[in-house]
C-alpha cells in the first residue's frame, strides 16, 4: 500500500465534518476484565484461568461438559500480588498456583526481595497456593515456592532461591515434609516430572552453560544428560519414561569467538538421551544460517514428545513455524506452511492434535490478529481454521472435544471460549461491568507505510468517525518482540495502552500505533534487522515514517503531533524528542532505555580478548544510537514515568536523563516499591490519567 493510497484510506474513513468526544470516562475505558494462563487438565475435562477485574486477581475454572465459569479464589484487593502458575495435577483434581512475585523481570531485586507496591510494612512472599475446587472450600496457602509441578504419585517439586523442593499436600492443602530435594550447585528451573512420578527432570543453568539434571530420589546421585559446553533446556519425556528430549543451543560455530559488532547465528539442536544412562544423541541439527538460530520468540523451541513424534519451532524459512520429525530422528515435516507466525501452541489430550494462534486467515488485514488452527501432530492433513473472522483468538487449551481460548474483538472484552468442529462458543456469566465503554469504541484501522529505506511498516489508526481536524499521536510499543494487533492484546501491559488509545481517539486525537522493525508478526528479517537497536537504532526511522504518514491525513494538524510509549516505547519516545522536537511537540516516557552504553556496561565486560577488541567501539555505536546522544537538540517538553523497583529497565535510565536535560520542560511521576509492569490498577489508572491528561495539556489545548 504507497502513501497514497493511504491518504484515499483516510479520506474514504474520515470526514471532516464536526465531532463530539466519545462520551465516556478513562475510569469506563479501563473497566474491562483481563484473563490470561488459560490451562486444562491432562484429561481435557477442567479449565482454569486467571480474571483479573479492577486490579482484584482470581482464578476461576469451569468443568466439561457444561464448562460453567465459577470463581475458585476469595481475593478481594488491589493488591499488586500475581497470580501465575497455574498447574493441574496429572489427575486434574488439584490446581496449584503461585501469588506474588514478578516473572516477566529481567532480573531479581537484590536479596531476591519480592515486589511490594502497597508498601506493606510486612515484606511480601512468593507462595505456592492451592485452589479451592471443591463446593465451599477455599482456597489455601502451602509454602513459599515458585514453578510447581505434580507428580502422578502426589508430590509437588517446586523451586525456591535458585534450588529443586519437594513437599506433598495434606487435607487443608498446607504443605507436610517441606525440603530441599537435593543440593546442585547451579540454579535449577523447567522442572518436568517422569510420567510415572518416580523421577525429576531438571535444568541446572551454571552461566555460560547449562544441563540437563535428573533427580531419583535421596540417596542417589544426580543424572547429568549427555553433558557439554553448550546450553541445554526444555526437557521433556517421552511417553514411556525411558528417554528425554532436549534442545541444546549451541556454545560456539564457525570463527568464533566472534565481533560484538556483528548479527551472528545462534544454532541449535534437539537431541534425546537415555534417562537411565545419561547417554545421548542429535536427533535434529539447525543450520548455520541467521533464521536457523534458536527462536527468539515465545516459549523457545516450544519442544513437545508426542507419540513417536517430537514437535517444535523453527525460523528457518523466515516464519515461526512448527515442525514435526520422528524421535529416534530423521526429515522434519513443515506443518504449519505460510507467511505467517506461529504463537500459542496447545496439544490435544490425546497428543494427536496442535492447535495454535496465527496471524493468519481470510481477510487482507489478518496478519495484524491472531486467530486459531488446528494440525495432526504426524502433519498427515493440511491445518484447519478453527476461528475467523474480525476478533482476536489466542491461548488455546485442549480440551476432550475441541479447544479452549480466550477471544475478543475491537469493542468486546476477552472471554473464554470453545472451538471444535460445531463452532465456536462464548461460556456464560464473563461480561464486562454496565460501565465498561466499550461501545463507543473505534474499530481501528490497519494502515501500512514506508519507511525511508523502503520496508514496509504497519500501523493500527485509532480516530472517532467523522471527526475534524485534530491533534495526532505516535503509539510506540515495548518489547520490542511485540506486536500490536487490530484490537485487544493477549498482554495485560498492551490491553492497558489499547485502551487507553481508544480514550485519547474519544477525547479528540488521532493515534497511530506503529509496529516498528524488531517487532514479531512479520518474520525473522523483520524482528532483527541490520543495524537495530544498540548496533544503530534503524528502527526509529520507522517512528518518524509513521508520523510523517500521520501529518499527511486529511483532518490531522500536522504541527500538533505528540508521542507516547513505555519500555522500549519509552525508548522511541524519547529519540523522537531529542532527534525531532521539531515533528514531536510533547511526549510520555514510560520508563524507557535512555543510553544503551550503561546496559552494555552493567551487564558485564566482554568474556574474551577478541570480544575485548571491539568493546570500546560497541559502547560508542550504543552511546550514539541511544537518546542521551541527541539531547542537544531536544526542545519539545516531556513526562517522565517510572516505577522505582523496576527490574527490567532500571530507573537510572530515568535519573539519568532527567539530570542530563537543560531548558527542557519536565514533568516527572515516580511511583515508589512499583515494577516494570505495574501490577495495581490504581497505578495503572494514575500513569494513564497522568499521560491523557498531559498529552491534552500541550496539544488539545491550543
Amino acid at each position: 500500500m504507497r502513501i497514497w493510497r493511504l491518504r484515499l484510506l483516510a479520506l474514504a474513513l474520515f470526514g471532516l465534518a464536526p465531532a463530539r468526544a466519545a462520551d465516556f470516562t478513562l475510569p469506563q475505558a479501563l473497566a474491562y476484565p483481563f484473563l490470561s494462563d488459560l490451562v486444562a487438565t491432562p484429561a481435557g475435562d477442567r479449565i482454569a484461568w486467571v480474571r483479573i477485574v479492577g486490579g482484584v486477581r482470581n482464578i476461576w475454572a469451569a468443568d466439561a461438559p457444561g464448562l460453567a465459569p465459577r470463581q475458585v479464589t476469595q481475593f478481594t484487593a488491589d493488591d499488586g500480588q500475581e497470580l501465575t502458575q497455574l498447574t493441574w495435577s496429572p489427575d486434574g483434581k488439584t490446581l496449584l498456583f503461585v501469588r506474588g512475585g514478578d516473572h516477566d523481570g529481567n532480573w531479581p531485586a537484590a536479596g531476591n526481595l519480592q515486589p511490594n507496591p502497597t508498601s506493606d510494612p510486612a515484606e511480601p512472599k512468593i507462595m505456592l497456593w492451592r485452589a479451592g475446587l471443591a463446593p465451599g472450600t477455599r482456597a489455601a496457602r502451602i509454602t513459599a515456592g515458585d514453578a510447581p509441578v505434580m507428580s502422578a504419585r502426589g508430590d509437588v517439586a517446586f523451586v525456591r532461591d535458585g534450588q529443586v523442593w519437594l513437599t506433598r499436600l495434606r487435607v487443608t492443602g498446607e504443605g507436610d515434609d517441606v525440603r530441599r530435594a537435593f543440593f546442585d550447585r547451579g540454579k535449577d528451573g523447567a522442572l518436568a516430572w517422569s510420567p510415572d512420578g518416580s523421577r525429576l527432570a531438571f535444568v541446572s543453568s551454571r552461566g555460560d552453560h547449562s544441563f540437563i539434571g535428573v533427580y531419583s530420589g535421596a540417596g542417589q546421585p544426580l543424572l547429568w544428560l549427555a553433558p557439554s559446553t553448550g546450553q541445554d533446556g526444555s526437557p521433556v519425556w517421552s511417553p514411556d519414561g525411558t528417554r528425554i528430549a532436549f534442545a541444546r543451543l549451541l556454545a560456539s560455530g564457525p570463527g568464533w569467538p566472534r565481533s560484538m559488532m556483528q548479527r551472528t547465528p545462534a544454532p541449535w539442536a534437539i537431541w534425546t538421551a537415555d534417562a537411565a544412562t545419561g547417554a545421548g544423541k542429535a536427533v535434529w541439527q539447525s543450520g548455520k544460517g541467521l533464521h536457523d538460530s534458536f527462536p527468539d520468540v515465545l516459549n523457545g523451541a516450544n519442544l513437545h514428545w508426542l507419540g513417536d513424534r517430537l514437535v517444535f519451532l523453527s525460523m528457518a524459512d523466515n516464519w515461526p513455524h512448527l515442525y514435526s520429525l520422528p524421535a529416534s530422528g530423521g526429515a522434519a515435516r513443515l506443518l504449519t506452511p505460510g507467511p505467517f507466525m506461529v504463537e500459542h501452541l496447545a496439544v490435544s489430550p490425546d497428543g494427536r492434535m496442535l492447535a495454535y494462534s496465527a496471524n493468519a486467515g481470510a481477510l487482507p488485514d489478518d496478519d495484524d490478529r491472531r486467530h486459531l488452527f488446528r494440525v495432526p501432530v504426524d502433519g498427515s492433513a493440511a491445518p484447519v481454521a478453527l476461528t475467523a473472522g474480525r476478533g482476536i483468538e489466542w491461548s488455546p487449551a485442549g480440551l476432550a472435544s475441541g479447544f479452549a481460548h480466550i477471544a475478543a474483538g475491537a469493542r468486546s472484552v476477552p472471554q473464554v471460549a470453545v472451538a471444535g468442529d460445531t463452532g465456536t462458543r462464548i461460556l456464560a456469566d464473563q461480561a464486562p461491568s454496565a460501565d465498561f465503554a466499550g461501545a463507543g469504541f473505534v474499530e481501528p484501522q490497519k494502515i501500512i507505510f514506508r519507511a525511508p529505506d523502503g520496508l514496509l511498516i504497519h500501523g493500527q489508526l485509532f480516530r472517532q468517525p467523522g471527526a475534524a481536524v485534530q491533534p495526532g499521536v505516535i503509539f510506540v510499543h515495548g518489547g520490542p518482540p511485540r506486536q500490536m494487533l487490530l484490537g485487544w492484546s493477549y498482554m495485560r501491559y498492551y490491553a492497558n495502552a489499547y485502551a487507553l488509545n481508544q480514550y485519547l481517539a474519544a477525547r479528540g486525537f488521532t493515534v497511530l500505533s506503529v509496529n516498528y522493525r524488531l517487532g514479531i508478526g512479520y518474520g525473522w528479517d523483520f524482528q532483527n534487522p541490520e543495524k537495530g537497536g544498540p548496533a544503530g537504532a534503524a528502527e526509529y526511522q520507522d517512528v518518524l515514517a509513521g508520523a510523517r504518514a500521520l501529518q499527511a491525513l486529511p483532518g490531522v494538524d500536522r504541527d500538533r503531533i505528540g508521542i507516547w510509549g513505555g519500555s522500549y516505547g519509552g525508548l522511541l519516545t524519547a529519540q523522537a524528542l531529542a532527534r525531532n522536537s521539531d515533528v514531536f511537540k510533547a511526549g510520555v516516557d514510560i520508563h524507557g532505555v535512555h543510553d544503551w552504553s550503561r546496559i552494555i556496561a552493567e551487564d558485564g565486560s566482554p568474556q574474551s580478548h577478541e570480544d575485548n577488541r571491539d568493546f570500546a567501539a560497541a559502547l560508542a555505536t550504543a552511546w550514539q544510537a541511544s537518546p542521551v546522544a541527541d539531547i542537544a537538540g531536544w526542545r519539545s517538553p516531556v513526562l517522565f514515568i517510572h516505577g522505582d523497583d523496576d527490574r527490567n529497565v532500571r530507573v537510572n535510565q530515568t535519573i539519568d536523563l532527567v539530570r542530563r536535560l537543560d531548558g527542557v520542560a519536565i514533568e516527572e511521576l515516580i511511583i515508589p516499591d512499583e515494577i516494570h509492569d505495574f501490577l495495581r490498577q490504581q497505578n495503572w489508572q494514575r500513569v494513564d490519567a497522568a499521560t491523557a491528561d498531559y498529552l491534552e495539556r500541550k496539544l488539545l489545548a491550543k
